[in-house]
């Protein structure tokens, strides 16, 4: 138990999401992150074959068959007298609404680039997101060990294409095989890289630092005397690195290095410590619960992480992530005061009482028992389907905050189980991970198909991999007529009446909302021609 006030135990609380691309390293950055911050003691290849190929973040048969992450991940560690909670995300577009919902858990987020890509259309799209939420961002360019794009180039993308003011940190010497180390901007220190000996299974430590000065041994003819120039002219080119204008949004600080070999890490690990701000203040409302006679309007408030009542919310489901037991596991951000093992806490959404007797302080799949946690850390409620994507927890189940996104799928297709015994069972596994959020489900009003709703091809794969593992259900995907979804809404006799006259084409969401099924987007736009006083909608709020 902490001796420290609530607000002091807030302020050393840091919340972080790496985002990337997909192959731009994230993965292999949390798991020298976690090495760094004393957490693990050895990082696990990602790339190696069989029984190697796996991360610590990285639980899933099919991301340790793959070497991708497909959901996202939290992972707390303590580490120089500071609380970290670190929020894995998937970097694989069709991935992109779980990552969306861990962002709004996440304070601040750790923009991963390849240095021979630069920005690529999956990172353009996370900042988006980052932008829309205010979250600072913090740059790492990954792959100095390999040939990288001219470090002038890069900053001028991220200035270009972002909008943002690049802060250099530190500034390479070379990339690749050439590659000597990096300075730290201001201090003129020098840290030496190491390259790994051929044909060694172990990475070599990397030199301790030394001032520039004084490194003319790590370099070849002429290029300490290039660094030195390069140094000056970067700190007289660039603005100096401005927290207040980074925690606006305004500028990113920049740092380099290589994650594969654990060259740049501690000081990203110690940026993130002194930069990344703490956890901070959430906009809600005070609502009474769901079902209550003649309630008030909801009054907007704001909650702060040193107020003493636990409030927060649940941005992530996870199902079987001990497929033993069969636990489902919401996964609670916390955005105020202390909670105990043991606390009862209302949903606001429901009215309905938890309590929470076994909560779980996440590393990957390994958990612990938490005994406390404060604003900003994320812990894992245990419970059968009580708790969903969205929903808003407190002492007095009066709070509420926004609820977090469904977005319309992309791609529909019918779902069927191969052994027509196992169809009830279907059903009750399918409904499970539509409430994760890993895809949408939709029952069509007439008919006893199940449609199946997803952003991209590589859900429906891992939808199959996880029926089959965790629930030992081989289903089969086929074509659906429809093509688009749209949830609908106005008064109740305008609904009515619209979903009287396309009763083939209506389906119930999970939460028995009412969803318009199109043969195309023509169909759409002249469906919402014709019934202007209907509203078509792209997204729904969960929660």
């Amino acid at each position: 138990m902490s001796k420290l006030p609530l607000e002091q135990e807030a302020l050393r609380r840091r919340t972080f999401a790496i985002i990337a691309h997909p192959d731009a390293g994230k993965t292999t950055l949390t798991e020298h992150i976690l090495l760094a911050g004393g957490a693990i003691r050895a990082a696990g290849a990602v790339r190696a074959r069989g029984e190697n190929r796996r991360t610590q973040s990285d639980w899933m048969k099919i991301e340790k068959e793959r070497g991708i992450s497909v959901s996202a991940s939290v992972m707390t560690f303590e580490h120089d007298g500071k609380m970290f909670n670190l929020l894995d995300t998937p970097g694989h577009e069709d991935f992109s609404e779980d990552t969306y919902r861990t962002l709004t858990a996440a304070d601040c987020a750790i923009m991963v680039l390849d240095a021979a890509k630069g920005i690529e259309p999956q990172t353009l799209k996370l900042f988006e997101v980052c932008r829309l939420r205010d979250i600072p961002i913090i740059t790492f360019i990954n792959k100095l060990d390999r040939e990288a794009q001219d470090p002038m180039a890069l900053l001028d993308e991220i200035a270009s294409r972002l909008q943002l003011d690049p802060a250099p940190i530190w500034w390479p010497a070379q990339s690749g095989n050439r590659l000597r180390g990096m300075v730290e901007m201001g201090t003129g220190k020098f840290q030496p890289y190491a390259r790994k000996p051929a044909g060694s299974a172990e990475d070599v430590p990397h030199p301790d630092a030394l001032p520039l000065a004084e490194a003319a041994q790590y370099f070849e003819a002429g290029e300490h005397e290039a660094l030195l120039e390069a140094q000056e002219l970067v700190e007289g080119g660039y603005p100096a690195f401005d927290r207040q204008s980074f925690l606006e949004g305004h500028m990113t600080p920049v740092l380099w290095g290589s994650a594969l070999r654990h060259f740049g890490i501690d000081e990203l690990l110690a940026a993130i410590g002194e930069w990344a701000p703490p956890p901070k203040v959430m906009k809600a409302h005070k609502a009474a619960p769901a079902g209550t006679r003649n309630a008030a309007e909801p009054v907007p408030l704001t909650v702060a992480p040193g107020e003493p009542e636990v409030t927060g919310f649940v941005f992530k489901v996870q199902a079987n992530m001990d497929p033993n037991h069969r636990d489902r596991i919401a996964m609670f951000r916390m955005a105020s005061g202390r909670f105990q093992r043991g606390m009862k806490l209302k949903v606001q959404n429901t009215g309905k009482q938890l309590s929470v007797n076994a909560p779980i302080m996440f590393f990957a799949s390994d958990r612990e028992l938490a005994e406390d946690a404060y604003a900003g850390d994320v812990i894992g409620i245990p419970n059968h389907g009580v708790l969903r994507v969205g929903d808003s927890l407190s002492e007095s189940g009066l709070i509420r905050f926004a609820g977090l996104p469904n977005f319309a799928p992309e791609i529909l297709q019918r779902v069927r189980v191969k052994d027509p015994l196992k169809a009830k069972h279907l059903k009750k596994a399918l409904d499970g991970l539509a409430e994760e959020g890993v895809t949408q489900l939709f029952r069509p009003e007439m008919g006893s198909d199940f449609i199946v709703g997803a952003v991209g091809q590589l859900q429906f794969e891992v939808m199959a991999d996880r029926l089959g593992e965790e629930y030992g259900l081989e289903v089969i995907f086929e074509p659906s007529p429809w093509a688009e979804a749209r949830w609908i809404g106005g008064t109740k006799a305008d609904v009515e009446d619209f979903m009287g006259k396309y009763r083939g084409q209506m389906a119930r969401d999970i939460d028995d909302d009412p969803v318009f099924l199109a043969k195309s987007s023509w169909e759409t736009g002249y469906v919402m021609e014709r019934f202007p006083v209907v509203a078509f909608t792209k997204t729904k709020e969960r929660g």
